[in-house]
């Protein structure tokens, strides 16, 4: 099943143009753009047989919802592909290396774990279906490209989807600042599922107490905690590096 939505921002349409043209049924471009930035983009959808229209910076505005669009919005198809857990660890020939979050409600948190997942090679983002943000078009946005090439996948119940991920042999790891256990402490080279919760709350009992281990990022400053996308490359680049130092 087909639907339609709009994503918005130069990296994320851009992306778009490039890994999955086909899926853009149009561009709205604002009248008053003709930067470089905005050639290079009209060059390229022009090259994608991609229809181009020219309008002003109010209708762009109604269009995403929001005024920081950067003057350039895109209307794309989405099949509703049913990916599951399951569909993704049979389709990785490498250690498993997922992202889970925990109550993430910022569509910019959410973007930037996406893209710090991408970047150091997790093979899915998992969040719950309620009290989470889904992908919205500042998700993509701030994502620049990943949340087409990173997998998000939704569940009903995350306590569950937790142990049925110990069941298949995955350590499921969770960030606590009350951990006795540091970071750089513990091997990361089996299978691994990152657990984050939201900044300041944290992620909630249930989920904290299904982990297999809780660790902690050692601070040394005045900060309290760590914004939720910057905890989440910390732990996903720990991993890379204890990886790739095995090999």
């Amino acid at each position: 099943m087909s639907q339609t939505r709009h994503i918005f921002g130069f990296h994320a349409i851009m992306s778009r143009l490039r890994q999955n043209p086909d899926s853009i049924k149009e561009i709205y471009i604002d009248s008053a753009r003709h930067d470089q930035r905005a050639r290079d983009l009209c060059k390229l959808a022009e090259t994608k047989n991609i229809r181009l229209m020219v309008c002003d910076n109010t209708r762009l505005a109604r269009m995403v919802g929001i005024t920081h669009h950067q003057g350039v919005v895109a209307n794309i198809m989405v099949t509703q592909r049913y990916v599951t857990i399951e569909d993704i660890l049979e389709a990785v020939n490498e250690l498993p290396l997922l992202l889970i979050l925990d109550g993430i409600k910022d569509p910019h948190n959410l973007g930037a774990c996406l893209r710090v997942a991408d970047a150091l090679g997790a093979h899915a983002v998992i969040a719950p279906k309620d009290r989470s943000v889904g992908l919205t078009a500042t998700v993509h946005k701030v994502a620049s490209g990943a949340a087409d090439t990173v997998p998000f996948v939704t569940v009903t119940n995350l306590a569950r989807t937790l142990r049925e991920l110990k069941e298949q042999g995955i350590w499921v790891i969770g960030t606590a600042a009350e951990a006795t256990d540091l970071l750089e402490s513990i091997s990361l080279n089996g299978p691994i599922a990152w657990v984050l919760g939201a900044e300041h709350e944290g992620m909630r009992r249930l989920t904290k107490e299904t982990c297999d281990q809780l660790v902690r990022i050692p601070m040394v400053g005045s900060v309290e905690s760590l914004n939720v996308s910057v905890s989440a490359g910390i732990c996903l680049f720990e991993t890379f590096r204890q990886r790739s130092r095995k090999v």
